[in-house]
C-alpha cells in the first residue's frame, strides 16, 4: 500500500465509480467519457480551471493516441496530473544548513494547523533535531494548551506567554531562545483569523519583521496549513493567505476521511504553491512528507476498484 492511498482511497473510489459507468463496453474515448471524466474530476474538488485543463490534454492525446482500454485512460490521467504539479525533485522538509531553520505557519482555525505543527514536532525529534515551538495564536487558549500538550510528548521546548499578549512578542521571545539553545527548528504557531484580511497582513508583517531582528534571513519557511475535506473552501483559504503573506509551501491535512482527494492538484496547479506535507490521518505519523509520483499513483489507483 502506498503511503497516500490511506488517504485518498475515498477519492479514488468515488472516481473510477463515476467513470466506469460511463466507459463499459466502450472502445474509445468519445463525449461521454469525457463529460463523465470531467464530472468525476470536478466532484474531486479538483476545481473547474484545472479540470478544463486536463480534460482538453486528455481529448487531444486520445485523438492522437487512440485510446484502448480503462488502464491506458488512467495512466493518461496519472501522467496528465502529474505534470500539473510541478517537477519531479523531491520534497526537501528542512533546510538544517540555516540553523536554525524557522518556519511561520499560517491558517484558519480549525484547519489542524496546531496539531500539524505537534506532528512536525515528532517527525523532527525522531530525527534527533531540537525543536523550539512558539505559541503564538494568543488569542485562543485552548491553541496555546494543546501546542503545550504536543511539546510535553516530543520533547521540544515551547516559548508562551499570558492570553491576548502581542503575538509578535512571543515570535520574538522564541527565536531568540531557539538561538540561545542551539535548536535545529522553529516552529511558530500564529492566529488563524481571516475576518479582516488587513488586520491579519499586518500581524504577520509584524511577526516576520521581529523573526529577522533574531535571524535575518528568517523565517525560511511559511508553511500553509489547509483542511482538505473542506474541498472548494480550500481554494478560498490559499487565495486570501496568498493576499496577506508570502506562502511558500502548503501543508494539506485531514485527507483520510474525504472524497475531495483532487482539491491537492487544484490548489498546486491554480496558485503554485509547493506541497511539502499530507495530513492522511489522526495518529502522530500521519504526517507524511509529499511525494508527488507516489501520491498520483495512490489517487489514481486502478487496481483499488477491481
Amino acid at each position: 500500500m502506498g503511503i497516500f492511498d490511506k488517504g485518498v482511497k475515498k477519492t479514488n473510489l468515488n472516481f473510477f465509480q463515476k467513470l466506469g459507468r460511463a466507459i463499459t463496453g466502450k472502445s474509445r474515448v468519445d463525449d461521454s467519457v469525457l463529460d463523465a471524466l470531467e464530472e468525476a474530476l470536478l466532484s474531486s474538488d479538483m476545481g473547474v480551471d484545472t479540470t478544463l485543463k486536463v480534460i482538453e490534454n486528455i481529448e487531444d492525446r486520445v485523438e492522437k493516441d487512440k485510446y484502448v482500454d480503462m488502464e491506458e485512460l488512467t495512466a493518461i490521467i496519472r501522467d496528465e496530473i502529474a505534470g500539473l504539479m510541478g517537477d519531479d525533485a523531491p520534497v526537501v522538509p528542512f533546510d538544517f544548513t540555516k540553523k536554525p531553520y524557522v518556519v511561520l505557519v499560517v491558517g484558519v482555525n480549525g484547519v489542524g494547523k496546531t496539531t500539524t505543527i505537534g506532528k512536525l514536532a515528532a517527525m523532527l525529534a525522531k530525527q534527533g533535531k531540537k525543536v523550539v515551538v512558539g505559541a503564538a495564536d494568543t488569542f485562543r487558549a485552548a491553541a496555546v494548551d494543546q501546542l503545550t500538550v504536543w511539546a510535553e510528548r516530543t520533547g521540544a521546548d515551547i516559548v508562551k506567554q499570558p492570553m491576548g499578549a502581542d503575538p509578535a512578542a512571543v515570535a520574538f521571545d522564541t527565536v531568540k531562545s531557539a538561538v540561545a539553545k542551539g535548536a535545529d527548528v522553529v516552529l511558530i504557531d500564529t492566529a488563524g483569523r481571516l475576518h479582516n484580511r488587513v488586520d491579519l497582513m499586518n500581524e504577520l508583517t509584524k511577526i516576520r519583521n521581529v523573526i529577522k531582528r533574531v535571524v535575518p534571513d528568517g523565517p525560511h519557511e511559511v508553511l500553509l496549513v489547509l483542511d482538505g475535506s473542506t474541498g472548494q473552501n480550500a481554494f478560498v483559504q490559499a487565495r486570501e493567505f496568498a493576499r496577506a503573506t508570502d506562502v511558500t509551501a502548503l501543508a494539506v491535512t485531514k485527507l483520510d476521511g474525504s472524497a475531495k482527494g483532487g482539491v491537492v492538484v487544484g490548489i498546486v496547479d491554480q496558485f503554485k504553491f509547493p506541497i511539502k506535507f499530507l495530513g492522511i490521518g489522526e495518529g502522530v505519523e500521519d504526517l507524511k512528507v509529499f511525494d508527488k509520483k507516489e501520491f498520483v499513483e495512490d489517487l489514481f489507483k486502478l487496481e483499488d476498484i477491481q
